[in-house]
């Protein structure tokens, strides 16, 4: 190891005078930036209760884009950026370079970092390249917002022999581990609000709910409408011994006010569930009790299926708790199934298509569609000779050849896909994916729809099919140490995820090419070296042919690329 190199991994240089950073004033491109540069501003200070630290790498994401476009209008920003500018950059990695006396016994200079961006203080957020200035900038200063919220402490500790690149992506990679290990109720939410609705009830069937109303656990309040009279008779007097409050509700439009946990309906169409779905809260689901196929495909709020964690499950039983337990959701691939992968090519949907590779009991068959031949061919180049020779038949379709992907998907028609990754945050794309689902199939709405967007479903499949629409966004701490602990024992690699490099001043052109797609990997940003524009990894083979040696196979970050490329870049 040079001494340079050595230096910079001790951190023990002198702290310099000015600090550099991107400054976000409001939203659109046009507003990145002083003169499109990064701002010189005065190196932060740090009380005894914080710590000085040295950003050294940084990834960049399309949730930055979501930023540059809403600006002070983004939920996550609570300023005028006008006057305070954001600095973006949630996925980090850090060297602490100061220590606030009140800290000493617990930190010491040269230790290292990532961070859960997500950062709360008494409910409220706090992110990291949001509220709290982030990861585009040379230095900053953790406070006790940090160290001590709400999860206790955001910072994740990494390994020194960890590289730079793969400790920051491991923050975007949580989020793809973690949408395989969602977990969801599989009954009433015991202390919740519950409504059932018999408006469609049929008078033949003989309804009961056996699970979930007795004293160990169930509801507070209790919503009927329409209820046959021996379910509400039964409902009424379990209600009475467990001090369940129960409210009768004439008017599904206008039932009381508060968000509801569990909507039950007994029977059920496409406008009834249209309208109450409205009034789900967080975690709430909607559990269709019925036996025959709806009229018509139901108009669903998808962005909440992704962001509010609301589920749709159904049973043909007229035992209520069959529909949640008869199909617990399943967000674990199935072993051995076929997965489907909608916008494949992108960063995130080459996690998601590599993590599927190399874990235990993955799928045995994997199909990737995207709209750019450029990155499908980079995806089949990157997996499909590793796939393979996991016995994993490995297949790329552009869904714009319409003939050849009409084709190669005709095989799956009939059986469908146990499992469907949509990475595509599109209505229409969304409403297609789902009408390939296998019984009990479960497709995951992994792309980051806004809440209020509306797809079409045929939720008859929830019940007859017994199929099931998730979604997820973020990580928790837990996650991003689980991802962390997996990148560390080398189970998966964040580093295949890089695409392109580039110094401070290159973030600009980074953003760009994150925002275009330009490349099918993640862009990596180095807040510490010389100026360096973007470059793509093929590239680095005329720009720093000693550090494209030393890429696995001539198109995968390594540590020993990453050495190289800081030995020649670090001033």
């Amino acid at each position: 190891m040079t001494d340079k190199l050595a230096e910079f991994k001790q951190a023990h240089a002198p702290i310099p005078a000015l600090n550099h950073r991107w400054h976000l004033y409001g939203a659109g491109m046009d507003n990145l930036g002083d003169e499109g540069k990064p701002a010189e501003v005065p190196m932060p200070t740090y009380g005894p209760d914080e710590l000085l630290v040295r950003h050294d790498a940084c990834g960049l994401c399309f949730s930055d884009i979501k930023v540059i476009s809403l600006g002070e209008k983004h939920p996550r920003i609570y300023r005028d950026p006008k006057t305070n500018p954001i600095t973006l950059g949630h996925e980090i990695a850090m060297t602490v370079v100061g220590v606030g006396d009140n800290l000493k016994d617990q930190y010491k200079v040269g230790d290292r970092f990532t961070i859960q961006a997500d950062v709360f203080i008494d409910g409220v957020g706090y992110a990291y390249g949001y509220e709290i200035q982030g990861g585009l900038s040379e230095y900053n200063v953790i406070d006790q917002r940090i160290l001590n919220g709400d999860d206790g402490n955001y910072l994740i500790p990494v390994q020194p022999e960890t590289g730079y690149a793969e400790s920051a992506l491991t923050e975007p990679w949580a989020c793809v581990t973690a949408a395989y290990q969602l977990q969801y109720r599989t009954g009433l939410k015991p202390g919740g609000v519950t409504w059932i609705v018999g408006i469609h009830a049929n008078p033949n069937h003989n309804y009961t709910l056996s699970a979930g109303f007795e004293p160990a656990s169930h509801p507070e309040r209790l919503y009927l409408t329409a209820v046959p009279d021996y379910l509400a008779a039964s409902l009424a007097a379990r209600a009475a011994d467990l001090g369940v409050e129960v409210v009768d509700v004439p008017d599904v439009a206008n039932p009381p006010e508060g968000m509801i946990d569990d909507i039950i309906l007994l029977g059920a169409d496409k406008a009834l569930i249209e309208t109450v779905s409205p009034r789900l809260a967080n975690f709430g689901i909607v559990a269709l009790v019925c036996d025959q196929p709806l009229a018509g495909k139901v108009s669903v709020d998808i962005g909440r299926v992704h962001y509010n964690r609301w589920v749709y499950v159904g049973t043909t039983s007229t035992e209520i708790s069959d529909a949640y337990t008869d199909t617990p959701v399943r967000a674990t691939l199935k072993p051995g199934g076929r997965a489907l992968f909608v916008g494949a090519g992108g960063p995130m949907g080459r996690m998601h298509v590599q993590r599927a590779i190399q874990i235990s009991d993955g799928p045995s068959v994997m199909v990737c569609s995207d709209v750019s031949n450029l990155r499908l061919s980079d995806l089949e180049e990157t997996f499909a000779a590793e796939a393979r020779a996991k016995g994993i038949e490995f297949i790329c379709l552009n869904p714009m050849e319409k003939e050849a992907y009409a084709a190669g998907m005709a095989p799956f028609r009939a059986g469908g896909f146990d499992d469907i990754i949509v990475l595509a945050p599109v209505p229409a794309v969304i409403a297609d994916a789902a009408t390939w689902m296998a019984p009990r199939g479960v497709m995951n709405v992994f792309a980051g729809v806004a809440r209020g967007t509306m797809t079409t479903l045929d939720l008859s499949d929830t019940y007859l099919k017994d199929t099931r629409v998730i979604g997820h966004s973020a990580s928790s701490i837990d996650d991003l140490r689980e991802m962390l602990h997996q990148a560390e024992s080398g189970v998966l690699s964040p580093n295949r995820s890089v695409a392109a490099v580039g110094s401070l001043s290159a973030a600009r052109d980074g953003l760009f090419a994150v925002q275009d797609t330009s490349f099918p990997g993640k862009v990596v940003i180095w807040p510490q070296i010389k100026d360096f524009p973007l470059t793509s990894l093929h590239e680095l083979k005329d720009r720093l042919p000693t550090v494209y040696a030393k890429l696995k196979n001539g198109k995968e970050w390594t540590k020993e690329a990453e050495e190289e490329f800081l030995r020649l870049m670090l001033p």
